[in-house]
């Protein structure tokens, strides 16, 4: 799949810079004490447990960034069923290279894989409707570019990237502003004065405050822990005059009920911070 546009070269070498730096700093003494700098060998990762893969791709960068000599042949592509004792890919070169980068490579496929498992899972849930499955800003921090990513891979539909690509008016800014109404226009005020392209997202918690955003015409409508029968009566009453979203503590057997009040999308936290990581394993092949 093509590489979601904030993942940008720039945005993953500087992650990739300080992974290492943090891990490495002056030197895998390991590694530099018992292979010879010129030993070129070739390890396979292992797939351990049933999945959908990720990570595929940014195992790649990482292995040519440390070392553009290392050659790296794929077997099984991000977003692909994986099985357990699937080879996903061969890497060779350099043995000192391939155990230096070894760890970075696993930590971010083992999580990633594990996002986008539980994000397919979920996803498949919604199919037959028209609602979308959005990721949120609850990420691992320094590591959101790859948790999002795996959403993506997984087949859910990235949320805004951070703070600066939309406008969210959440409770605490609402609470602070005195009402729906005035932090609306607050916000309009601001897009207009700096000239930038940004929706603005209003988070409602009863009927009386959606309909209050639904008069201040904003772009998104965030129905927040409403039950079923309320969401039903908040999506009649915004009438597709702006897009609907569900969020709070949703899971994943509430979603085709979520879905039937014809939101336009569902938001969950849980496909970020609460998936497990997949076993797998960089094994030396002999």
């Amino acid at each position: 799949m093509k590489r979601p546009s904030y993942a940008t070269d720039k945005v993953l070498k500087q992650f990739i810079k300080n992974a290492l730096e943090e891990d490495i700093q002056d030197g895998d003494h390991s590694t530099l004490s018992t292979i010879p700098k010129d030993l070129q060998q070739s390890a396979k990762l292992l797939v351990k447990e049933n999945c959908i893969l990720a990570g595929v791709e940014l195992a790649e960068i990482i292995f040519k960034t440390f070392d553009k000599n290392l050659i790296v042949e794929n077997y099984i592509k991000d977003g692909e069923v994986a099985k357990a004792g699937d080879i996903a890919f061969i890497v060779t070169g350099s043995a000192r290279s391939i155990l230096s980068t070894e760890r970075l490579v696993l930590n971010c496929m083992q999580r990633m894989s594990g996002i986008a498992t539980l994000t397919h899972d979920w996803d498949s849930r919604l199919i037959g409707s028209k609602t979308k499955l959005l990721d949120t800003r609850k990420t691992t921090p320094n590591f959101r570019v790859c948790e999002k990513w795996a959403v993506a891979i997984g087949g859910g539909t990235n949320h805004r990237y951070g703070l600066y690509d939309m406008i969210m008016l959440k409770d605490n800014h609402i609470d602070y502003n005195g009402s729906i109404t005035n932090a609306v226009k607050m916000a309009k005020d601001y897009v207009k004065k700096s000239k930038k392209k940004l929706k603005i997202e209003v988070e409602t918690r009863n009927l009386e405050e959606v309909q209050e955003a639904i008069d201040a015409k904003v772009d998104r409508i965030m129905l927040d822990n409403m039950d079923v029968a309320t969401m039903k009566k908040a999506v009649k009453l915004i009438n597709g005059s702006c897009e609907s979203e569900a969020s709070g503590g949703i899971t994943r057997d509430q979603l085709k009920d979520i879905a039937t009040t014809g939101v336009t999308f569902i938001s969950v936290g849980a496909l970020t911070h609460s998936a497990e990581n997949i076993d797998l394993s960089l094994k030396a092949v002999m």
